[in-house]
């Protein structure tokens, strides 16, 4: 609900050439709420002179758009083009526009609150993701710098000095850009501060240098991620070099453990990446997607003082002693995400998979079990298992092969877990032909009997609505959750994919003409 004083700086907003003619004369407590009415209004002109003539000590651009006592409504979901464009030029522009020196109070911004989500519901339909954020910002800064070297300034302009809380995202088309940026941060009144970093479509060389330009003694969160070939061994390198004594989150990439070809050598290289791990005693979030660690999980997180809140293993092929570990470890007591995916956790290690839910169920909050195997004759032992989470909102099972009645048993306890507020759930077995096998192939994914899927779905949110349970949304994304990293930078994966593929088999067919 709007309050009155909302309702009035919309109407002041609404007439942008009004509002940007009359700023000088309101009063500085009202810059916050002409803000966030003119982002709900989308009212880029206005946006950008009121971040020109920001006159507070910081402007957090979450708290901002978040839930006010004017207007409850949280706007930080809008990564809306128009609004954070003028928002980011109002902000070089603050530090040229030709006020008084005296009446620049702005210390601290704050660009790390914005969301990026699927759905946009801003009237443009235009978004800046976090990858556009970086390259708009990092370009202003070099504008910024030349503006200040060729046009005849004020000298104290030269003495603003704004730290810029930000989270970089950089690939091989932004890198020359951050890079400069970061360069010259020294010189620079936006002091661009990196609060998390993330990287893809980047060389070892190129990643290794930008990441010892952001400052990584104040690095809170580190993606290395997908079209990076980042091994053990080259892991060991960077943290042998660089210290992230703040870093509360870790991503790797896949395949960067990779026991299969383990010489003793690598063991001593897995001992000491355990060791610097533990000395990040900050770090309660440890991704590992698709690395093979059979046996090897002990080795790796016993070494950490701090317990995991979030641990993903999914697609590790973990054994029943790393199962028992995780099980009987530090960490199950503390655990509110964990992603046991591509385990089949139900045939495999069914006492040491209940144990570890068992554990964890006073804190987990988020559950991925997909592509587990799991079957019709092993939801009792699902059952018990979820019960006892009362704190959980999400559970992700795709692509176990389960039939609709079994379905409709566990949408039964869904029913009763109290917080649960997002379920994705496979479709149903009995609406794919006989022939598919599983895990199933891409190519088959889709090739089930929809209106008889449609039908059973239909039945299954009829349960949760005779529980009174309208709050909880469930779902079944055939090819996975939405990701707005991959929605932005799609096609710049997908073509250093094409060439990797291109280069490998280049290279094959060398070392056949050698051969021959």
């Amino acid at each position: 609900m709007k309050s009155l004083r909302f309702i009035s700086a919309e109407a002041l907003v609404s007439n942008a050439q009004f509002a940007r003619k009359n700023l000088h004369s309101v009063a500085h407590n009202l810059f916050p709420l002409l803000f966030k009415a003119s982002y709900l209004q989308e009212q880029g002109e206005v946006i950008h002179d009121l971040v020109e003539n920001w006159p507070l000590a910081d402007f957090n651009i979450g708290k901002l758009l978040g839930t006010t006592v004017d207007y409850q409504e949280d706007l930080s979901s809008r990564a809306c083009c128009v609004c954070l464009e003028s928002c980011l030029i109002g902000l070089r522009d603050y530090v040229l526009n030709y006020s008084s020196p005296y009446s620049k109070r702005l210390k601290v911004v704050d660009l790390t609150g914005i969301r990026d989500v699927e759905v946009q519901l801003c009237k443009c339909k235009k978004t800046m993701g976090r990858w556009a954020r970086t390259e708009l910002l990092s370009k202003l800064c070099f504008e910024l710098l030349v503006e200040m070297q060729s046009l005849q300034f004020n000298p104290c302009i030269f003495d603003i000095a704004i730290d810029v809380f930000i989270d970089l995202f950089v690939t091989e088309r932004n890198y020359e850009l951050v890079v400069q940026a970061l360069l010259m941060r020294c010189y620079c009144p936006l002091k661009l501060r990196c609060v998390a970093f993330r990287a893809d479509s980047l060389t070892l060389r190129k990643l290794f240098y930008v990441i010892k330009l952001t400052d990584p003694s104040s690095l809170r969160k580190l993606e290395v991620v997908h079209n990076i070939r980042l091994e053990m061994e080259h892991l060991e390198v960077l943290l042998n070099n660089i210290h992230f004594p703040l870093l509360t989150s870790l991503t790797l990439p896949a395949r960067a453990f990779n026991v299969q070809r383990y010489t003793d050598e690598d063991e001593s290289i897995l001992t000491t990446i355990g060791e610097k791990l533990s000395q990040m005693t900050q770090l309660t979030e440890l991704s590992l997607a698709f690395s093979t660690l059979t046996g090897k999980i002990r080795k790796l997180l016993s070494p950490l003082k701090t317990p995991l809140k979030l641990l993903d293993v999914s697609n590790c092929s973990l054994n029943h002693a790393d199962m028992a570990y995780l099980a009987n470890s530090l960490h199950s007591n503390h655990l509110e995400v964990l992603d046991l995916s591509g385990h089949n956790v139900a045939d495999l290690y069914p006492s040491t998979f209940f144990k570890l839910l068992n554990h964890c169920s006073h804190t987990l909050k988020s559950l991925i079990l997909e592509e587990c195997n799991i079957e019709d004759i092993h939801v009792n032992m699902l059952i018990l298992s979820l019960i006892p989470c009362r704190k959980l909102q999400e559970f992700k099972f795709l692509g176990n092969p389960l039939s609709s009645r079994a379905l409709k048993c566990l949408f039964n306890v869904f029913s009763e877990l109290p917080m649960l507020k997002y379920i994705e759930f496979p479709v149903p077995r009995d609406c794919y032909p006989n022939s598919v096998t599983y895990p199933i192939d891409d190519a088959d994914l889709s090739k089930f009997d929809h209106q008889k899927y449609e039908r059973i779905a239909e039945e299954l949110n009829i349960v949760l609505l005779h529980a009174n349970r309208e709050d909880i949304k469930a779902s079944t994304p055939l090819f996975g959750g939405y990701d707005a990293a991959i929605q932005e930078t799609g096609n710049e994966l997908g073509s250093c994919l094409l060439k990797s593929f291109k280069d490998t088999l280049e290279n094959f067919n060398k070392a056949l003409q050698e051969i021959n």
